[in-house]
This record gives structure tokens, C-alpha cells and sequence, in this order.
């Protein structure tokens, strides 16, 4: 029995290293950082119908991958292949489309939780993801960037249907409410489409019968080379809407059409360049880091952003418009009606216009982007206003100063009243040049030039006149100042000497104050000395008569003069003087003192 467990131990610890033999060198594997192991089992029960992933006791792709670390794997149970784990870097997203889960009604795309198939409305943003490629794919892409002087136009692509006219509420299919302030946001782009809009003044310039171009301002750069990218990419998304909606529209031409339009007036030509120059060197600046790095790094002269060529005349060079600067749009129209006189004038005009944040939604919902807005209400308007109140001047009036700024600012109120109901801020509707024919134009030239030149000669006249009363003036004045200054210095002569006049009567006065104080003062003097002595005296008189009245009082007691010599004589003595009766007995003296001591006061023997 005791052989038994023995050889039964012995078995059962070689089937354990046998055991963990097989473990560690066949069944064991790694997984190192940033990868991941996809596992699939050879064994189990089969999936079912349209099935990709296996759960536990199935056969097929395992759901969940391995993480980074140390693993261990029957290798006759299952199989694995290392992958790379799902990056998301900064300023990127992660689209995730579901390859499994519960089937989407037909025509749906987009997942409504990550239990179903489609596109999960949730992106992934920056940071690292283990998401089994068999069972669901991502596609990274820019995140959306709104650059500064720009919002974006939220526009939701799922949903009910919103009302007409009204903005899509959450769940609604339509444009919403609230708009993307500049800034960078992680939004999945088949659940939601941004479209960008500028956030601020831009212009409208009608060159003659050159057409019209639109020019918007700059996307101001950032510090952040990354940041730059994602700005010029959207940017850059935004041109090519912009040019998809030329092509699709008659009024619009494409920016090769805006160059070859461009070149067949040479007048218009080199305005609309002075118009694209004054444009980008009023729009906004980008920041000093900006621009050291675009200046600075190779990547930038890759990158260049679009532009539009303004061609100018021979004598000059053409001029490059960059599209992320001024995005231009050409259209071909332009503004031009009959005068009350029956002449046809041609204007070149440039309106400042604003869209609002607040309102910015709301135009893009009513009219589309800003191509749309120019040639749908901008420029309708502007046809329109200028025809209805130029029919009412004169071709003259278009020439003369007061006429045409009558005409401007007329134009202008109507303009802001009109647009602003449209929700369009308009700042300025200016008349830069005014084309009238030249059978009006030379004699009205003429006639003004003549009538300037009289005026300018009557200027000259008031002027010289006006000269000559000047010099009188300046001579009168000069002649005043004089005496002014000559009655000054008289007046600060004289105040000077009532000054020192009064100043020498007040220290008289003074000093004779205080002579007269001082002659008191020693007449009081000597009368205080005076009485003192007086009293001094009677006081000592006083005195001596009550001690001689004492004296003799002190006489008339005694009757005799001796008896007072006795008692002078006594007050005399020494208060310490000690007087001792000695009584004498029988003998002499002189044998009764031997025997006697003299007694001496302590006060004595001190």
C-alpha cells in the first residue's frame, strides 16, 4: 500500500512539470505595449447566423481582445495574431462603425447605442483603444477646428425632419440653433455636418461691368503647428463647397472665370487689384508665432493655401488673393440703370456687411452660406436699390460731389433697412467710381473743371484778402501786446514801490510800538522796585519797633536792671550746660568732693 502512494506521488509530480512544461513553452506568449491579440477558438459550438464574433464555448473570433502582458494558450484550442492597439492622436477623432449587434431599421446608419450595428453616434476621442477589428472598424479623421473670426453651422443629419422655417430641436433632422464658437470640438461628421461662416465684416465690391467679387476676412493663425493644419484643412473643405456651389449655379463663375473676366477692362482690372490689396491689408493679422513658423518651417511652402490671381495691367504685376486671407467669389453682375436724363450710368460700388453670430444660424438656415447669401439677397438688393434710386438723378448728379453723396447715402439707409430685416448688419455702401457716356461726361467735365477753376481763383482772392486782414490783425495784435506789456511793467513798478513804501511805514510803526511798550515796561519796572523797597523798609521798621517793644516790656517786668542781666545771662548759657547740687557735710570741701564724682552729660562726652 505504502509503494502504491509512493509510485502514485512520484506521477503525479511528473504530470505537473510535464504539466507546466507544456504550459510554459507552448502555451505561453506576450503581448508588448501598444499591441494587442486578437483570439480565435478552434473548438466549440458553431455561431450563429450571421454571427462574426464567438462568446465563451463558441467557435470563431474571440470579442474581446488580449491586453499588453503575459498570456497562456492551449495552442490546440486556440490560435492568436497580434495586432496594434486603436491610436487616436491629438486633434484627430475615431468614427466607429459596429460590424455586429442588433440590425438598424432599413435605411438607418447610425447606431442609437453601442449594442446595435452602424455608425456609433459617439466619436473616440485622443487616446489609445483595444476595439477588435473584426467586429468594428474605425476611421480616423480631423476633428473640426473653427478658426478664429468664424462659428460653425450645426446642421443635424438624423432624425425627424424639423418644421419649415424653424430650427431642428435634439433628435430633429435640420440646421440648429446654437452655433460652434471658435475653438476645436470632437464631432462625429455622419451625425452632425459644420459648416463654417464668417463671423464678421466682409465686402462686396462691383466692379463696372467686370462682375463682382466677394472678398471675406482672414482665419487669424494660431501658435500651434497642429492646430494651423486642422484650421487650413477645414479651410480648405470650405473652398471646395463654396466652388461646387459656382459650378452648380449660372450666376457664379468658377475662379478661372473671375481671372479671364478680370483681364477685359483694364480700368476695372487695377481697382478690383487696389480692391483685393486694401481688403487683405485691412483684414486681421495672424499672431507673431504664426507668423515666425510660416516663415520659418519647410512644411509651410508645401502647404501653401489656394489663391485667386487678380491680374492687373502690363505696366504691373498681378496679385495673389489667398483664399484663407480673402476668399473671393466672382459673379457677373453688375450695377448699372438709366438716369432721369435717359443715360446709362455704370457704378463701382463696395458694401460692408456683417453677419452676427446671434443671427448666423438663421441666415444659413434661410439662405445657405455666404455665396448663397451674396447672390440670393446681398446683391439682389443692391441691383435693386441702386436701379429704384438712381432713376430718380441726373447724370450730372453721379458726377458732381453733393449729388453723388446724396445718392450714396440714400442708398445706404435703405440698405441697412432692408438687410437688417434680413438680419444683415451693413456697415458702409461706398461709390468708389462712376462710368457715365462720354457725350455727357467731356462737357460736364468741361463745364466743372471751368466752374472749379473760377472757384479755385475766388479762393485764391478770399485767400489773399484774407491774408492781408490777417497780417493787420497780427500787426494790431503785436502792436497791442507791446503796449500791454508796457502797462505791465508800469502797474508792477508801482505796485513795487507802494510795496516797499508800505513796508517801511509798517516797520516803523512797528519799531515805534515797541519803544512805547519798552518805556512801560520800565516805568513799571521802577515802580515795582519802587514799592518793594518802600515795603521792604516798612516791613524791617515794623520789626525792629515790636522787638524794642518786646525789649522794653521785658524791663518794665523786671523792676530791677540786674534781675534782666540774670536772665540775659541765663538765655545765654549752653542748653547742654548740666548743673549737681552737692551736699557738704561736716569737714571741708575739699574732703567731701574725694569722694564725689563729677557727673558729665552724654551730650558733653560726645
Amino acid at each position: 500500500m505504502k509503494r502504491c502512494l509512493v509510485v502514485g506521488g512520484l506521477a503525479c509530480c511528473t504530470l505537473a512539470v510535464l504539466w507546466g512544461l507544456w504550459m510554459w513553452w507552448f502555451c505561453r506568449f506576450k503581448v508588448p505595449a501598444g499591441m494587442m491579440a486578437v483570439v480565435t477558438a478552434k473548438t466549440g459550438a458553431p455561431l450563429p447566423p450571421g454571427a462574426i464574433l464567438a462568446g465563451p464555448g463558441q467557435k470563431g473570433v474571440r470579442c474581446e481582445p488580449l491586453a499588453e502582458g503575459r498570456h497562456f494558450l492551449n495552442p490546440i484550442d486556440y490560435e492568436w495574431r497580434l495586432v496594434p492597439v486603436q491610436t487616436i492622436p491629438v486633434g484627430k477623432v475615431g468614427v466607429v462603425t459596429s460590424k455586429v449587434g442588433r440590425e438598424l431599421p432599413p435605411g438607418a446608419i447610425i447606431a442609437p447605442d453601442q449594442a446595435s450595428k452602424g455608425v456609433w453616434r459617439q466619436v473616440l476621442g485622443p487616446g489609445t483603444y483595444r476595439l477588435n477589428p473584426e467586429g468594428w472598424h474605425v476611421e480616423v479623421i480631423d476633428a473640426m477646428n473653427i478658426p478664429v473670426g468664424y462659428v460653425g453651422i450645426v446642421t443635424s443629419q438624423t432624425g425627424a425632419p424639423a418644421k419649415p422655417g424653424a430650427f431642428a430641436k435634439p433628435g430633429e433632422k435640420g440646421v440648429m440653433a446654437d452655433v460652434l464658437q471658435p475653438g476645436l470640438y470632437y464631432i462625429n461628421p455622419k451625425v452632425f455636418q459644420v459648416d463654417l461662416m464668417e463671423a464678421g465684416i466682409n465686402q462686396v465690391s462691383i466692379i463696372g461691368r467686370t462682375g463682382t467679387m466677394v472678398l471675406t476676412r482672414n482665419a487669424v493663425g494660431t501658435a500651434s503647428k497642429a492646430l494651423d493644419e486642422l484650421r487650413e484643412s477645414v479651410l480648405e473643405q470650405q473652398q471646395k463647397r463654396r466652388e461646387a456651389y459656382v459650378n452648380d449655379n449660372a450666376n457664379l463663375m468658377t475662379q478661372e472665370a473671375v481671372a479671364s473676366s478680370f483681364g477685359s477692362a483694364s480700368g476695372a482690372r487695377d481697382r478690383l487689384a487696389a480692391t483685393a490689396e486694401t481688403s487683405r491689408a485691412n483684414a486681421s493679422r495672424k499672431t507673431a508665432k504664426a507668423k515666425r513658423y510660416s516663415e520659418s518651417s519647410p512644411e509651410a511652402d508645401e502647404k501653401r493655401p489656394l489663391a485667386v490671381r487678380l491680374p492687373r495691367s502690363a505696366a504691373a504685376p498681378s496679385v495673389d488673393v489667398p483664399l484663407s486671407d480673402a476668399v473671393a467669389f466672382g459673379m457677373n453682375q453688375f450695377v448699372q440703370f438709366p438716369s432721369i436724363d435717359g443715360f446709362q450710368i455704370l457704378l463701382d460700388m463696395t458694401v460692408e456687411f456683417e453677419l452676427l453670430p446671434e443671427n448666423i444660424a438663421r441666415v444659413y438656415m434661410l439662405y445657405g452660406d455666404l455665396p448663397a447669401v451674396v447672390e440670393k439677397i446681398i446683391l439682389p438688393q443692391i441691383l435693386s436699390i441702386s436701379r429704384m434710386k438712381g432713376s430718380y438723378y441726373k447724370a450730372r448728379d453721379f458726377i458732381d460731389g453733393e449729388g453723388r453723396l446724396k445718392f450714396q447715402n440714400e442708398m445706404t439707409a435703405e440698405l441697412v433697412k432692408t438687410l437688417g430685416e434680413r438680419h444683415i448688419l451693413v456697415h458702409n455702401a461706398i461709390i468708389r467710381h462712376v462710368e457715365v457716356p462720354n457725350e455727357i461726361l467731356s462737357p460736364i467735365q468741361a463745364a466743372s473743371e471751368a466752374k472749379e477753376q473760377d472757384l479755385t481763383n475766388r479762393e485764391r482772392q478770399n485767400t489773399a484778402r484774407k491774408q492781408a486782414e490777417l497780417n493787420t490783425r497780427l500787426a494790431k495784435v503785436d502792436q497791442l501786446r507791446r503796449e500791454v506789456e508796457q502797462e505791465t511793467d508800469k502797474k508792477v513798478a508801482t505796485i513795487a514801490a507802494d510795496t516797499n513804501r508800505l513796508v517801511a511805514q509798517l516797520e516803523a510803526e512797528a519799531k515805534l510800538a515797541v519803544a512805547a511798550l519798552d518805556l512801560e515796561r520800565a516805568r513799571i519796572q521802577a515802580k515795582t522796585t519802587q514799592t518793594l523797597g518802600e515795603a521792604q523798609v516798612r516791613a524791617d521798621f515794623l520789626v525792629s519797633r515790636e522787638e524794642a517793644l518786646g525789649i522794653r516790656r521785658r524791663a518794665e517786668v523786671f523792676r530791677s536792671s540786674s534781675t534782666l542781666a540774670d536772665l540775659t545771662f541765663v538765655e545765654k548759657l549752653n542748653p547742654n550746660l548740666s548743673i549737681r547740687l552737692i551736699h557738704a557735710g561736716e569737714g571741708t570741701l575739699w574732703t567731701d568732693l574725694k569722694g564725689a564724682a563729677l557727673s558729665i552729660p552724654a551730650a558733653s562726652a560726645r
